[in-house]
């Protein structure tokens, strides 16, 4: 039987990216919904994000979205940063929200457009440098609504050429982390709809490609721990986008949706070699709050995650290895329910207490008075949101 005293160690392995955009304003395609004390600026995104690790110890990075959380002084907002307790993280890059773009960007016909994508990304990896990030992370809305509409073919080829001078311009420290989406906005086909396509253009640009897995982007039913299982068995899986959804791209709380999935997700991540020291796949939250607050929105999210890790490890996999090898089905299956049903929230309570973070967050937050004091002074200015 694994113990949680055996598991201690690992679990302070953990590092949970957090989104800047996730801090904005939200909503639907109907509605975008504003909330009191949001942040007006990136400073005021990362201050709020602190607050996540502050009361958790779980997120010690916040990624960026270019150009949504530009500034004209890179050196000044790392510097905030590291004042507030965190790191810069991640620089996502953003061709979805320019009219230039509304038939593709680094899949367009035209060479002009495909250069200004191009550019962009060049840009980005420019702010890498000065923030000291390691990974881009590159989403790309590309793709086609009706048959006949363009040359599917074509379309990959260019965007292979495209990739590959973003990658030329790749540090040696750094990654190109591609990320790819079944649907949408495009509906007939998607230029990178699934983690094979990704993979293959991964492949071809070189080592330091690897793929994004969002845990919202994949067909209903889909087996998504097979497909973790798989690009951690090639070496390419980078990261994870981690989100919850009922029917589409939803961007919930990570674990609202299915908590049984999230655990087996992040079985195969340890029994790969993916979490923590033993690789180098990058855990990072991906969420819209469109109701909830911002706040305690992430910090439930990455309780979530802390709380299905813990019972990912709990798996006893020297009994689990000698049932699968005896053919012994029940019992196999068995030991990873038993994992997965372990109520590991008191021995989390007590592991955060002993290393000097609150046995609640959620509570901790509630009570420190900062959601009251940041809507009395972020009056004025214009709200952070989509496309800001």
């Amino acid at each position: 039987m694994t113990t949680f005293d055996s598991i201690s160690s690992r679990l302070a392995e953990q590092a949970i990216e957090l989104p800047s955009w996730a801090f904005g304003n939200s909503g639907t395609r109907f509605k975008v919904f504003t909330q009191a004390g949001v942040p007006r600026d990136p400073f005021e995104k990362i201050s709020d994000a602190a607050q996540v690790h502050k009361h958790t110890g779980l997120s010690p990075t916040v990624a960026l979205h270019i150009p949504w959380d530009k500034v004209d002084d890179y050196s000044a907002l790392k510097a905030h940063a590291q004042e507030e307790g965190v790191a810069l993280g991640t620089i996502n890059s953003n061709t979805f929200q320019d009219d230039d773009y509304k038939l593709g960007s680094l899949a367009h016909r035209d060479d002009r457009i495909r250069r200004k994508a191009i550019d962009h990304h060049l840009e980005c990896i420019d702010i890498m440098d000065e923030t000291g990030s390691r990974d881009l992370k590159i989403w790309l809305a590309d793709g086609t609504n009706y048959p006949g509409q363009d040359d599917m073919r074509g379309r990959q080829d260019r965007m292979g050429e495209a990739l590959a001078e973003i990658y030329e311009r790749i540090g040696e420290s750094q990654r190109l982390v591609l990320e790819y989406k079944i649907f949408e906005p495009a509906f007939y086909h998607m230029d990178v709809p699934d983690w094979g396509t990704s993979y293959a253009h991964c492949a071809a640009l070189g080592e330091r490609a690897v793929v994004c897995l969002d845990t919202g982007h994949h067909a209903p039913s889909t087996n998504i721990e097979f497909i973790v299982m798989q690009l951690l068995r090639l070496g390419k899986l980078g990261s994870f986008d981690f989100n919850s959804r009922f029917y589409a791209d939803d961007d919930l709380i990570v674990g609202a949706a299915d908590p049984f999935q999230l655990f087996r997700i992040i079985v195969e991540v340890v029994r790969g070699g993916g979490y923590g020291s033993d690789g180098d796949t990058a855990f990072m939250l991906d969420q819209c709050h469109n109701i909830e607050d911002k706040i305690p929105g992430q910090i439930r999210s990455v309780l979530n995650v802390q709380e299905m890790t813990a019972r990912a490890l709990l798996v006893n996999t020297g009994e689990l290895e000698a049932a699968q090898q005896a053919g012994d089905v029940l019992a196999a299956n068995g030991l990873l329910m038993d994992a997965f049903y372990t109520d590991v929230r008191p021995m989390l309570a007590t592991w955060r207490e002993k290393r000097g973070y609150p046995a609640d967050p959620m509570a901790a937050y509630a009570d420190s008075g900062y959601a009251t004091t940041i809507a009395a002074a972020r009056v004025g200015g214009n709200q952070a949101g989509w496309g800001a």
